[in-house]
């Protein structure tokens, strides 16, 4: 009896998966997901890069004055048409009261970066396993702001012919704005789609209301990015639709997030698990629970 022989069909061997190969791609896509705890060089390093390079490539955008004063007053008769254009009304009401429209000038030129930077901070420090992935949505909704720029420069109310509409920090000489005085010249006038202002305070509100334990912390964490709106509006660097542009940002923003790590960012597990060496399993890092 002779022996049979079985052969496979020509092509066959390179059309199957190796699955030694697959595996190792899956796992090495589940190392770059899992919540790990952050180092704080790289941190430090990665935003202030990061940070250059936004300012870099929104002040390369070119500053199309003629599109953007002409885009300003499209808004500016959608919101009429909307019944929603008050900011004229506003601006003018709490320019008449000067210590409030001054703290209004220095609130803008300044918490936008403070209070971003602490939120980061607190993050890092007591919700390491959600950091990385809070991060994300804040650089994505970063990005695509960066196209807005790009693809609609549009100026903001108090750049406006005619508009009537008063630059507070002009009138109040504040110091501040990178879109007045002598600081103008250092930033791009006509960015002012979306609002970044509103994009990050948003990110900072829900990230403290959805993670802080504190009562009166997730009540500030509700009111920032409130105020936040009036006082772009009260100072005339922006539009309510500005705001509208920001929120869309971030919702863009953290559904990069979701898609990348499967889930919202707070529903990640508070700690960071610790793997000793040859360890299968893991444990809390010390000092964060797993939520």
């Amino acid at each position: 009896m002779g022996e049979t022989t079985v052969t496979k069909p020509e092509g066959l061997e390179a059309a199957l998966p190796d699955p030694v190969a697959a595996d190792s791609g899956r796992g090495t896509l589940r190392r770059l997901r899992a919540p790990r705890r952050p180092r704080f060089w790289f941190e430090i390093l990665l935003i202030a890069v990061s940070y250059w390079t936004y300012s870099l490539v929104r002040n390369a955008v070119p500053e199309q004055k003629a599109e953007a004063l002409r885009n300003a007053d499209f808004i500016w008769r959608i919101e009429n048409d909307l019944g929603i254009a008050v900011e004229e009304s506003v601006n003018h009401a709490v320019n008449s009261v000067h210590w409030l429209i001054v703290g209004m000038n220095y609130y803008y030129a300044t918490l936008h970066f403070i209070v971003t930077l602490g939120v980061l901070v607190w993050l890092y420090r007591r919700h390491p396993g959600r950091y990385a992935a809070t991060r994300l949505a804040l650089f994505a909704t970063t990005a695509v702001a960066l196209v807005g720029y790009y693809l609609y420069p549009l100026a903001p109310p108090r750049l406006m012919n005619g508009g009537g509409f008063i630059d507070t920090v002009m009138v109040h000489q504040t110091w501040g704005s990178m879109a007045s005085g002598d600081l103008k010249h250092m930033s791009n006038q006509y960015a002012a789609m979306p609002s970044m202002h509103i994009g990050w305070s948003v990110w900072c509100g829900l990230t403290v209301f959805a993670l802080a334990t504190v009562p009166w912390a997730r009540v500030l964490g509700l009111l920032y990015p409130t105020l936040t709106l009036v006082v772009i509006v009260a100072t005339a660097n922006h539009f309510w639709l500005d705001a509208v542009g920001g929120v869309l940002c971030l919702t863009f923003g953290f559904t990069v997030a979701r898609l990348w790590y499967g889930r919202q960012p707070y529903a990640l597990p508070r700690g960071v698990p610790v793997r000793g060496p040859g360890e299968a399993g893991s444990r809390p890092r010390s000092g964060a629970r797993a939520e």
